[in-house]
Formats: C-alpha cells, structure tokens, sequence
C-alpha cells in the first residue's frame, strides 16, 4: 500500500467539478484507491463517496493505493490534484 497526504488549498474545497476528475483518473487503475478525510475514508472511484465528505479548503486528505499497479495510480491521481489547483 501506498499513500500520500495533501492539503486541500482551493477556495472552494473538493467541489463536483474536481472531484469528477479525480474519480476518473482514479477510475483508470486497477488498485483500490481510497481518500480519507477526518477519519472517514472512502472509495475515490466513486462520486458520491468523495462529495459526502464534503473537504472544505485547509483540509488535510490522505490518499491511499493498494493493489497491482496501486503506484501508478496514486501518482495520478496525486498529479491530478495538482493539475486541478486543488491542493498541494
């Protein structure tokens, strides 16, 4: 397993717009894939798991990988994050 933490720096926190994004790139890889958000943690490849957590901006998330290419797919969505501004 694999994992990374990030700090939400948008405005306006995960919102759908982002949070779409994520769930697609996470939707790519093989690995379960999972972001964890003050103590709940949920499948990033669903939409509605990430937007019931409802990450403001401050937030501090955990990203998690495991499985075959679990790598890979961290690192994505991780890149994605970035790509959207939505945190570092």
């Amino acid at each position: 397993m694999v994992e990374q933490t990030m700090k939400i720096t948008a405005a306006d926190g995960v919102h759908a717009r982002p949070a779409t994004s994520m769930v697609q790139v996470a939707g790519q890889y093989q690995a379960d894939v999972n972001l964890e958000y003050n103590g709940k943690s949920v499948n990033l490849k669903s939409i509605m798991g990430v937007m019931s957590l409802g990450i403001p901006s401050g937030a501090d998330i955990k990203l998690t990988a495991e499985g075959e290419d679990e790598k890979e797919a961290l690192e994505a969505v991780v890149n994605k994050v970035k790509e959207e501004n939505l945190g570092e």
